[in-house]
């Protein structure tokens, strides 16, 4: 992808990029977080985002959504990286398993990793909603995230997923059905009908 010429200096490029993008830096992480349900590599996605908002600053029209344009970008680079694991899904780093099989800490004991994901998750949705909603595909996932989590219209949702509007509006109904069938018992279970 080639850069745009400088249309900033270098002073507006740092105002942009510290008053308009920063302050969505909290949203941005949230949405990381749900799209890749681990801590490390929310963090690495954000900071691949803020990294390629930056240095596609020339791109950004100033007094447009810079919170739309950031989302597409993370949502960019969540699918690129989730096609390049998919095409190495078995990659194990065998050193680190035996570094951490062979540690003094480890001797003679199984110890059980926490789930960081129900730990941070906790008390913002239930559990069963957040299974629920982590055992959609991705594109159904991720309207969710957007439009209900985040609150984005769906002309926003359009541009940050590179869709039709009629497609957002489309899967974000059969996801909203989706989430529906799955929690239908636990809907039940709770009193409601």
């Amino acid at each position: 992808m080639e850069q745009p010429a400088d249309r900033y200096s270098d002073l507006e490029k740092s105002d942009i990029f510290n008053n308009e993008f920063m302050v969505h830096i909290d949203a941005l992480y949230n949405f990381a977080y749900k799209l890749t349900l681990n801590e490390d590599d929310a963090k690495d996605l954000l900071q691949d985002t803020c990294m390629k908002a930056f240095r596609f600053i020339n791109s950004f029209e100033q007094g447009t959504n810079a919170k739309a344009w950031l989302f597409r970008i993370l949502k960019n680079s969540f699918i690129n990286e989730y096609r390049k694991k998919s095409k190495n899904p078995g990659m194990v780093d065998y050193q680190e398993v035996e570094t951490y099989y062979n540690s003094d800490e480890n001797e003679g004991q199984v110890q059980t990793t926490p789930d960081l994901r129900s730990e941070t998750v906790k008390g913002m949705l239930g559990d069963e909603i957040t299974n629920a909603l982590n055992s959609l595909d991705v594109d159904f996932k991720t309207v969710i995230i957007l439009c209900d989590l985040e609150g984005f219209k769906y002309d926003e949702m359009a541009k940050i997923l590179d869709i039709p509007i009629g497609t957002v509006r489309s899967r974000l109904h059969r996801a909203r059905n989706m989430l529906k069938l799955k929690l239908a018992t636990y809907a039940a279970s709770m009193g409601y009908k």
